[in-house]
């Protein structure tokens, strides 16, 4: 059984400052769960008994409480609880050791990326291409929500993310180190040369890649509208840009 004093704090890290102040955010399902799981420990899990039986030895040195469905759906953010959630201690965002755009790879970075399900698709679309690094602007949704932790279905154990000042970062780049964005007077991307190293930026929803981090990209890529309809869609969902835009770079590569 579940107090109510525990309903309750596992509700209070649906906001933002309530998760902070506690340094934890939380996961849900068998997937995501155990993802997490293999690589970092939890707080807190409360799940069925049915999850604990095949699962208990994954746990280790967290308090564990065993609920019933319904008890489980008091405190679940989903609409269809799946049996198990976990509160786990949030990854140091202050390691600036880990906030330098890594030489010789493929990197992300967002700038004023706002929903929670794109940026959680993102998080899901960087593990699918091998991309292990993604630094977010201070103003980028908070990758810790529920419904971006649910969004990413366990990528967010394999993806560091990293909220950083994307311009003072792009500062310190190398000279000619690529740096790419998306834009609408931009280059053909499938006409392009692509690196295999580099960073990739992408934009708000609305608004695309802001002005101070727009003038130190030194590649402009465009993708394509291939449509002849007059009445034709203005612009692409920013997960699906950033779909095709590492596709096309390990296309190339391959």
């Amino acid at each position: 059984m579940i107090s109510k004093a525990k309903i309750k704090y596992i509700r209070s890290l649906e906001l933002k400052k309530n998760r902070l102040a506690d340094n934890v955010f939380v996961a849900e399902g068998p997937k995501v769960v155990g993802d997490l799981l293999r690589v970092m420990r939890a707080r807190l899990i409360v799940a069925t008994q049915e999850w604990m039986s095949c699962n208990e030895s994954e746990c280790h040195g967290a308090e564990i409480i065993e609920v019933s469905a319904d008890e489980l759906r008091k405190v679940s953010f989903l609409q269809t609880p799946q049996d198990v959630l976990a509160v786990f201690n949030m990854p140091d965002r202050n390691d600036t050791d880990n906030c330098v755009v890594p030489i010789g790879k493929l990197s992300l970075a967002l700038d004023g990326v706002q929903n929670p399900g794109n940026l959680g698709t993102i998080i899901r679309i960087a593990d699918w291409f091998g991309i292990t690094e993604i630094f977010c602007s201070n103003d980028t949704a908070d990758a810790f929500n529920p419904k971006v932790v649910q969004a990413t279905m366990g990528s967010i154990a394999r993806v560091s993310i990293r909220y950083v000042n994307l311009s003072e970062m792009l500062s310190t780049l190398p000279d000619g180190f690529p740096v790419y964005g998306t834009f609408l007077d931009g280059e053909d991307i499938y006409q392009q040369t692509l690196s295999d190293e580099g960073l990739i930026i992408m934009g708000n929803e609305g608004n695309g890649i802001s002005h101070e981090v727009g003038r130190q990209i030194n590649r402009r890529l465009l993708i394509p509208n291939f449509s002849t309809s007059e009445d034709r869609a203005e612009s692409l969902n920013v997960a699906i840009a950033t779909a095709i835009t590492c596709s096309e770079f390990r296309r190339k590569r391959k």
